[in-house]
């Protein structure tokens, strides 16, 4: 049985992949936290998991065990199609909750979902940003 949370989890396209996966495979699985803030996105998910992912990420502190991590955070400020302003936006340090919970939790696969302008935001300083981080986490 694999345990997974979902965070930034819009509609559940993530969701949707890993599970198909899964499915495949026939490996059991449950998802034990959703976390979404648009509450139209929430709407979606509902209708497509039966679950409501209204959450928001910083109010995460308490989850139940998980394998698995899928994340799918906020890509408007590292898009080509948005300002570019990296960790300058809020939505930008997002990043930073799903590197507080990986700390705390642990799981032994993480999978995040971004945009094709976040490895060369600002020279590829944001993605090594990112990639020490997962470093020092152990990953």
């Amino acid at each position: 049985m694999i345990r997974f949370i979902d965070l930034f989890a819009g509609t559940g396209g993530i969701r949707l992949g890993f599970q198909q996966a899964l499915d495949t495979l026939q490996i059991k699985y449950e998802c034990v936290k959703s976390a979404e803030i648009d509450l139209r996105a929430c709407e979606t998910y509902k209708s497509n998991f039966n679950e409501n992912a209204f959450c928001d990420v910083h109010d995460l502190n308490q989850i139940a065990p998980f394998d698995v991590l899928l994340a799918g955070f906020p890509c408007q400020s590292f898009s080509y199609a948005g300002k570019q302003k990296g960790f300058a936006d809020t939505r930008g340090t997002l990043f930073f909750e799903v590197e507080r919970i990986i700390a705390k939790y642990k799981p032994r696969l993480c999978l995040l979902e971004n945009v094709r302008g976040l490895t060369t935001h600002d020279t590829g300083r944001t993605f090594q940003t990112i990639l020490d981080k997962w470093h020092e986490l152990g990953y």
